[in-house]
């Protein structure tokens, strides 16, 4: 896999870093600290019964990864396991548990004798994000490297991503580390010019969380910005290029296919609801299993049309399920969370809110006339030279639309979202978080300002083990060179910036494990 291929120290000790990560992530969950002696919470989540009896195996494995089946993942494994029996399962989309069945159905089949399908698809979704975490990271790296043209700042960054705040989001049965790795990695194939492998990631993106339908603009910024730059370009230049109209031509049908291909899971996905509930006659409640049935009876779950009942979404003049889920199981909307009682929540979001809006402020004082012009002006011959000696790190000019994304999307998830979403929702789109904490880190850190050269540390790097060297003591110096290892160990000597931004990461990264593994309201 292109990802992973090379002999990039920075990317082998990622990985190696990422996999210590993951694995610690699930050990401490079902440890008996985290899972076995905290007792859940009675949430009132959905819960749906279990129609086959449990045997030993499915018992041991329930006490070991129980923890990653709270809250939402229950909807993501009863999608798996039994479809979309009602209408609020809809508001999960499909391309995340269809690839937990699969593995389930077929990388799992062996352990059919043993583990019961529900077992085998939590366990399905546990290797599935374990994996998908891991290769976000290093599509994130690879990312940085070619926005940021810093490898060491990317590699500081993706190594924040390991121990992010959303981070029990990325282990548990969600679809967070699954979009994160789509999203990713279609921006760096963006990057490099490969606009199909990149169309076809962000379609699939879109297939796995609604928000996907933003990283439209993505592409739609690219080709814009080529056909801008083209624009400006000297007399000499004008008649190598294509008449005007052929450009302008190929950029809107570029734009119009590309964008209609990420948009189209998620058309496929409403229609395909449409016809299930909007469709009279359909008789689907017959083979439903009966307790699912008296569970849509005691809990006001709304099953497929029967009868010719329409739910009231069926008569708008554009039948969108998702967006009337969202409204009416979770009364999402306009400043509809802007309550008293909610205080606490915007509290827990607040971190996250000040880094996503000191990174735009950050950047936008330091390019204030390359954002003003949207990053389509042409620069001088003078000016291009001179950011090919500083314009390298979070304020070069190539972050600007990937700020712009996050800012759009912290904005939105401010006014219009259950604002304690914010980490999770932010931590697996945007590389903003990961990017601007990094930035911080090397700003302000007096222990990082001696890595020296990027060959320098690519020595070091490739002469020992990284993370070994700190845990077992071997380095020359005592000290890691992972920077993120060597600041924990330093932790007493940090400066108060990098107190709050690896508390904030590790503190999160603690408490969801603690607090979303047993049922406990959280992020």
């Amino acid at each position: 896999m292109e990802l992973v291929r090379g002999r990039d120290p920075y990317l082998q000790e990622l990985l190696w870093f990422a996999v210590c990560c993951r694995v610690l992530t699930l050990l401490l969950q079902a440890s008996a600290l985290f899972n076995l002696l905290i007792p859940d919470h009675a949430a009132d989540a959905f819960s749906p019964p279990r129609l086959a009896e449990p045997g030993f195996c499915d018992l041991l494995l329930e006490g070991l990864l129980g923890g990653l089946s709270r809250w939402d993942a229950e909807h993501f494994l009863f999608i798996a396991e039994r479809g979309y029996v009602y209408e609020h399962n809809f508001a999960f989309f499909p391309v995340f548990p269809l690839s937990v069945r699969a593995v389930a159905e077929v990388a799992l089949w062996p352990l059919q004798w043993l583990l019961r399908l529900r077992s085998r698809l939590l366990l399905s979704a546990a290797l599935l994000n374990s994996l998908f975490s891991v290769l976000a990271a290093a599509a994130l790296y690879k990312l940085g490297c070619a926005v940021l043209r810093c490898r060491r700042m990317a590699f500081l960054a993706a190594l924040l991503f390991c121990i992010s705040p959303a981070n029990v989001f990325m282990a548990a049965a969600y679809s967070e580390s699954m979009f994160a790795f789509l999203g990713f990695s279609a921006m760096w194939h963006l990057e490099k010019g490969q606009s199909w492998h990149s169309g076809l990631l962000f379609s699939l993106a879109s297939g796995v969380r609604a928000n996907g339908l933003v990283n439209a603009g993505f592409f739609a910024y690219s080709r814009s910005k080529r056909f801008a730059l083209q624009l400006q370009v000297g007399p000499g230049s004008v008649s190598k290029l294509p008449p005007f109209w052929r450009r302008l031509l190929s950029l809107g049908s570029s734009v119009i296919f590309t964008c209609a291909g990420i948009f189209l899971p998620f058309v496929l996905f409403q229609y395909y609801a449409h016809m299930r509930f909007c469709a009279p006659g359909t008789g689907l409640s017959q083979s439903i299993p009966k307790p699912l049935l008296q569970l849509a009876l005691d809990k006001d779950y709304r099953l497929a049309a029967v009868d010719r009942f329409k739910p009231p979404w069926c008569s708008q003049r554009f039948p969108v399920l998702y967006s009337y889920i969202q409204e009416a199981y979770w009364n999402v909307g306009f400043l509809r969370y802007f309550e008293l009682r909610q205080i606490p929540n915007f509290l827990l979001a607040l971190p996250v809110t000040l880094l996503g809006l000191g990174a735009a402020w950050t950047y936008l004082t330091a390019n204030p006339r390359h954002c003003l012009t949207l990053g389509l002006e042409r620069r001088s011959y003078e000016e291009e030279q001179g950011e090919d000696k500083t314009g390298t790190g979070f304020c070069c000019p190539a972050v600007l639309v990937y700020v712009v994304h996050a800012a759009v999307l912290l904005l939105f998830g401010v006014f219009c979202m259950h604002v304690q979403v914010l980490t999770r929702f932010l931590g697996s789109s945007t590389p903003i978080l990961y990017w601007f904490s990094a930035h911080l880190l090397q700003e302000y850190e007096p222990l990082l300002w001696s890595e020296g050269t990027d060959k320098e540390t690519r020595a070091s790097l490739s002469e020992k083990s990284v993370l070994g060297d700190c845990l077992a003591g071997s380095s020359e110096k005592g000290i890691s060179e992972n920077p993120i290892v060597r600041l924990l160990c330093s932790y007493r000597l940090n400066t108060p910036v990098t107190k709050c931004i690896l508390g904030y990461f590790l503190s999160y990264w603690l408490l969801g494990l603690i607090l979303h593994c047993n049922f406990l309201p959280w992020t």
